[in-house]
């Protein structure tokens, strides 16, 4: 499904304890496959309620580089708004570092 040069990297966070995600999965995740070649996110999804709510994740993240986050984070901070915004946030600041460890070596 995916090619060879792509990775699949996980990011996680916390969310507030009265947040359903918590109640459900116990932390927030983001699932992102990433073209190594381009550094493009070609596919995510995360750890959600409604499915909508991981549809409209996808659509800030799907396209972008893992070069630019902070493009990224601006756009989650001007589009998303949820109660996982922090959340979203940070577990994508957490699949960076990830991400910036594997292509680093």
């Amino acid at each position: 499904m995916f090619p060879d040069h792509t990775v699949y990297i996980i990011g996680d966070s916390k969310t507030a304890s009265n947040n359903p995600i918590t109640q459900k999965f116990n932390t927030f995740f983001i699932g992102l496959v990433i073209d190594r070649n381009s550094h493009e996110i070609l596919e995510a999804e995360c750890s959600s309620t409604i499915v909508l709510t991981s549809k409209f994740v996808e659509s800030i993240f799907k396209g972008k580089s893992m070069n630019e986050p902070d493009v990224i984070i601006e756009e989650i901070e001007k589009r998303y708004f949820g109660s996982s915004q922090k959340a979203i946030i940070v577990a994508f600041k957490n699949a960076h570092i990830k991400y910036s460890q594997i292509i680093n070596g």
